[in-house]
């Protein structure tokens, strides 16, 4: 006997289904699993057989042969041990076909029957509703990413018992209902606030710019001086994440087996610091097996790449791509994979190997071939696509010591949030959402400037010996910092401003 169930694969953050045949047939004991399986799908023969005689029921002593279609992809993952148990008991008659077809299986399963997480789960739920299925089985562990998409029946499960109970008695089952009026309230939880910041009033400036219009930024200055503290605290001055923000940024966490399971999808906007040690895969994703990398997990959030200049200068290279078309793409000699990326890149280094050049409390002890040396690691191109650099010093004694209480982070979110409501009416006919995403083309409409401001930019240019790329980032900002003013019209001290946040420009002339 033939029977069909329905799981699903993934393909990037993508998922698409995958039709499990199970044929049962007299002959010698024996379970063949084709159509292109890796080693963890081929390992499920034998998880599938003692996990079904563990549950009390009747693994058949005949020839089973399972499918998995379409045979010209590849099966990667455990996530097929539930459906195809399913399969071999709807063949044995243990289970009933009658609403098979409405409900799409995925589980891991343990030797004694208890079904486990899988990654992905968000991601085939989507699919699922996208191809008409009206239920969906999911472990007991990834219930609440699965009920995050509406007009899907979720049955959370723990136990393959509990799997055929619910198919044999589908009018008996009650699927999980999730509210998403909680999404709201934990899409305003922040721990880091910059009322904690002392100081660093200049800094504070540069960090509200850089999230009104989504621009990268660079900091620069002495160890202790804050910028870590300053760039860990960007994310709550960014504005809320929408629930299509949340929901694409939460496929790649479920993709990659980070997403908390009590919550079932991201409320926050990622915050992403990978240690300087990192490789190209684990950066922009990649490996044999392609997953996303610390830029796609950093998708509508904030990437931190902290000492900048100790990372190797070939990683830092592979940013380009990302940081041009906000995506990555990926290609292995079978197949092709392009994850979104886009995130605000926020860097941090100090001024010199030993981190006090220019420190008005140490004296720098580096000569100049040793700091050329290591500012040589940090190519042109690169910093061309860095829009504000800003040197952060260190706090003097009167205001390390100053007990006053900075602005929090809610009165400086609700300025960038008008900033960004500007940007979004200003492009509402296109599909850019920020200044920083701009073309030439909104250059040229949106970015005008009066006399003053051309003879001002044109003696910046001759002056600092700014690049063609340098010179768009100069006009991407200082519209930021005219939406922030609420003009409409670029002014002459928004282009000043902007300039003055090209400090490596100035100090490589």
């Amino acid at each position: 006997m033939i029977v069909k169930i329905f799981s699903s694969a993934i393909r990037g953050i993508d998922a698409y289904i995958v039709d499990v045949e199970v044929d049962v047939n007299p002959g010698m004991p024996k379970m063949d699993v084709v159509g292109l399986p890796d080693t963890a799908v081929q390992e499920s023969r034998e998880r599938v057989k003692s996990a079904v005689k563990n549950s009390g029921f009747e693994f058949p002593a005949r020839k089973v042969v399972v499918n998995l279609a379409p045979a010209n992809t590849r099966k990667e993952g455990p996530a097929f041990d539930l459906p195809i148990s399913a399969g071999v008991l709807a063949a044995t008659g243990q289970l009933k076909t009658t609403d098979l077809a409405s409900f799409l299986l995925i589980g891991e399963l343990s030797l004694d029957g208890s079904v486990r997480a899988v990654n992905g789960v968000l991601c085939s739920a989507i699919a699922a509703r996208e191809y008409g299925f009206e239920n969906i089985i999911v472990p007991f562990e990834n219930a609440q990413e699965a009920s995050v998409v509406n007009g899907l029946k979720v049955y959370p499960v723990r136990t393959l018992n509990e799997a055929v109970e619910i198919i044999n008695n589908k009018n008996k089952a009650e699927p999980l209902i999730k509210s998403l009026d909680i999404f709201a309230l934990e899409n305003k939880e922040y721990l880091l606030d910059f009322c904690d910041v002392k100081g660093q009033e200049s800094a504070r400036r540069a960090l509200e710019v850089a999230a009104a219009g989504n621009h990268n930024i660079l900091l620069v200055g002495p160890p202790g001086s804050g910028k870590t503290m300053l760039a860990r605290r960007i994310p709550s001055i960014l504005p809320p994440l929408t629930f299509e923000e949340a929901l694409e940024a939460t496929k790649l966490y479920s993709v990659c087996g980070l997403l908390n399971n009590k919550k079932g999808l991201i409320s926050t906007r990622p915050f992403r610091s990978p240690h300087h040690s990192i490789s190209h895969a684990g950066l922009v994703g990649g490996t044999s097996n392609p997953k996303p990398g610390e830029v796609s997990l950093a998708h509508y959030g904030v990437l931190f790449l902290d000492e900048l200049l100790e990372f190797k200068r070939d990683v830092l290279e592979v940013l380009r791509q990302p940081l041009e078309d906000r995506q990555i793409t990926i290609s292995r000699a079978l197949t092709s994979i392009t994850y979104p990326a886009d995130f605000m890149l926020v860097t941090a280094l100090n001024p010199c190997p030993c981190g006090h050049r220019g420190d008005r409390l140490k004296e720098c002890v580096c000569n100049s071939s040793q700091i050329d040396r290591y500012w040589n690691k940090l190519s042109g191109p690169l910093l061309d696509r860095i829009d504000l650099h800003l040197e952060v010093p260190r706090l003097n004694n009167e205001e390390l010591l100053s007990t006053r209480t900075a602005e929090n982070s809610s009165a400086i979110r609700q300025r960038v949030m008008q900033a960004r409501k500007r940007q979004q009416e200003r492009f509402a006919s296109g599909h850019i959402f920020s200044n920083a995403q701009m073309q030439p083309r909104h250059l040229r409409a949106h970015c005008r400037l009066d006399e003053t401001g051309t003879a001002l930019l044109k003696k910046a240019i001759s002056q600092l010996g700014l690049s063609a790329r340098a010179y768009d980032r100069i006009l991407k900002v200082s519209r930021t910092i005219a939406d922030l003013d609420q003009c409409e019209n670029i002014r002459p001290q928004h282009l000043a401003e902007a300039i003055q946040y090209r400090n490596l420009d100035r100090a490589r002339v």
